[in-house]
C-alpha cells in the first residue's frame, strides 16, 4: 500500500482515518480541505485545485483524503487502494455538528491555517449542502468503487469496521523502493 485514496461524505471520518493510517504506515497524508480552502474559508479557484490535486497524485506515495469528484478518475488511476467510508447520514451529521462545537474558534488539524470553526451563514449553507448531496455524492463514490480499474477497494460501513480495518494493518514505517 503506497497510494491510498480515502473518500466519503462529510463527517464520515476521512481525515481521522487518514491521520491514523499515516501514523501506522509512515505514508505522507494530504487533506483535500487544504486544497479546497484558502485562509478564512475563501474557496480556491477550481483550476488551481485540479493542479494541486495532480501534484499530490504524481508523488510516489500518499494518503489523499477528501472529495473533489472532478479529480476522482486521475486519483483512482494512481491509487493502489481506495478506502470508502460509507457511514449513515445521521451519524455523519452528528459528527459534523460535534466537531464544529468541539473546535469552535480554533482550526481543526485537517484545515488550512485561518479556517476557524464557527457558526455563520456559510456553516448553515454547508449543513444544507450535506443534506442536499447525500444521495448524489454517495452515488458518485459508489460508481467509482464499482469500477475500480484494478485498485483494491475497502468499503467500510461503520466506525467499528473502520477501527477493525486500521487495527488489521501491520504497523511498520513506509519504506520506498529507493531506500
Amino acid at each position: 500500500m503506497q497510494r491510498v485514496m480515502i473518500v466519503g461524505q462529510p463527517g464520515s471520518g476521512k481525515s481521522t482515518t487518514a491521520r491514523l493510517l499515516g501514523e501506522r504506515t509512515g505514508l505522507p497524508v494530504f487533506h483535500m480541505d487544504h486544497i479546497h480552502h484558502l485562509p478564512d474559508w475563501v474557496p480556491r479557484p477550481m483550476p488551481d485545485k485540479v493542479v494541486m490535486c495532480q501534484e499530490v497524485t504524481d508523488q510516489e506515495a500518499w494518503i489523499f483524503e477528501g472529495g473533489l469528484s472532478a479529480t476522482y478518475p486521475e486519483r483512482l488511476q494512481r491509487a493502489d487502494t481506495l478506502v470508502w467510508i460509507d457511514i449513515p447520514m445521521g451519524l455523519r451529521f452528528f459528527r459534523v455538528l460535534r466537531r464544529t462545537f468541539q473546535h469552535w474558534g480554533t482550526n481543526r488539524p485537517d484545515l488550512p491555517e485561518g479556517c476557524v470553526e464557527r457558526i455563520d451563514r456559510e456553516t448553515f449553507t454547508f449543513w444544507k449542502w450535506i443534506w442536499d448531496t447525500r444521495h448524489t455524492a454517495r452515488a458518485k463514490i459508489e460508481a467509482m468503487a464499482a469500477n475500480p480499474q484494478g485498485t483494491r477497494v475497502v468499503h467500510l460501513t461503520s466506525l467499528k469496521e473502520v477501527n477493525a480495518w486500521l487495527a488489521s494493518l501491520p504497523s511498520a514505517p513506509y519504506l520506498s523502493d529507493k531506500e
